[in-house]
């Protein structure tokens, strides 16, 4: 068949009563499918808000609210994928058009797809298990394939992290061999305090401990600590000063404001009690000659004095 004849029966199907009988009606449901299917997606929204609307009442627990994020992002991403997908396979049934070698021509290309596309694979099922395990949720600070931050988003695919710059890592979760969550459930912050050879141990943890205990009943900061400061001790001897290691428990992602203000609070206490914390000591041997001499000091001191 020429062009010609061919377009002659496409223009001789295109009558008053193809259009009322087969072209109005279909449009008419193909717009009526697209309504339902914003409506789905609207209802999938608050379904997804009020399924989860049982942890909001627990709004003092952290990590409750933490894991009802991440797990609202999730459901809310399946749901409208499901129903983009079925308005998708009643569209093309109102244009007439075959639903069954689709299929299976998506199914084909879904395969091919599937080899060349493995990373995407292994990405999905890795999200899988971390959603699953708990390992990973939205405000958690964790480092993960070598990126550290506060974590935006958690889907199937990917995690969100921004660092303290303010720079975004898109982190797939294919690339994840260890989590290291520093915000699960509570967090601590140890602290490394130097202090002169010269100053008594005893009397300088007492004041450590004092000014954490003032720290701990400041309404401000009273909230986010949970525990007493444990003082673990005398840690190590460096060349210039002895190390005392505390730790702090925290609520959270509190710790690292509570450290700022505690040292700030520790530097002011040493102040006032003269508790030195010394600088690094370096002890300087000057090379001599086989006379027993300084030479190029000698000549340095002595063209000095001639310049003068």
């Amino acid at each position: 068949m020429n062009p010609q004849s061919l377009l002659h029966n496409l223009l001789s199907k295109l009558t008053p009563e193809y259009f009322a009988g087969q072209v109005i009606p279909g449009a008419f449901n193909v717009l009526v499918i697209l309504i339902l299917m914003l409506l789905a997606l609207r209802a999938a929204r608050m379904v997804s808000t009020r399924l989860f609307a049982v942890f909001q009442k627990r709004k003092g627990d952290t990590e409750f609210m933490k894991r009802a994020d991440t797990l609202r992002s999730v459901v809310r991403y399946i749901l409208n994928l499901t129903i983009v997908t079925v308005a998708l396979v009643m569209i093309l049934g109102e244009l007439r058009i075959d639903i069954a070698p689709v299929l299976a021509t998506a199914g084909i290309v879904g395969l091919a797809v599937g080899f060349g596309a493995q990373t995407l694979v292994q990405d999905v099922i890795a999200g899988f298990f971390i959603l699953l395990d708990d390992q990973i949720r939205v405000g958690d600070v964790v480092e993960i394939a070598g990126k550290s931050g506060l974590v935006e988003k958690v889907d199937l695919r990917m995690t969100t992290l921004r660092d303290m710059s303010g720079n975004v890592h898109y982190v797939r979760h294919g690339k994840i061999d260890f989590v290291t969550n520093m915000t699960k459930d509570f967090s601590n912050f140890v602290f490394d305090i130097p202090v002169a050879y010269h100053e008594d141990v005893d009397r300088v943890a007492s004041v450590i401990q004092k000014v954490h205990e003032d720290l701990r009943g400041d309404p401000s900061f009273s909230h986010d600590i949970i525990a007493p400061m444990e003082m673990l001790g005398l840690d190590r001897f460096t060349e210039s000063a002895i190390i005392l290691r505390a730790r702090t428990t925290t609520r959270p992602i509190q710790q690292w404001r509570v450290a700022r203000e505690f040292n700030r609070r520790l530097k002011m206490a040493f102040d006032e009690k003269n508790i030195e914390m010394p600088f690094r000591e370096i002890t300087v041997h000057m090379a001599h000659d086989r006379k027993g001499g300084f030479p190029r000091f000698a000549a340095e001191a002595h063209g000095n004095a001639d310049t003068k």
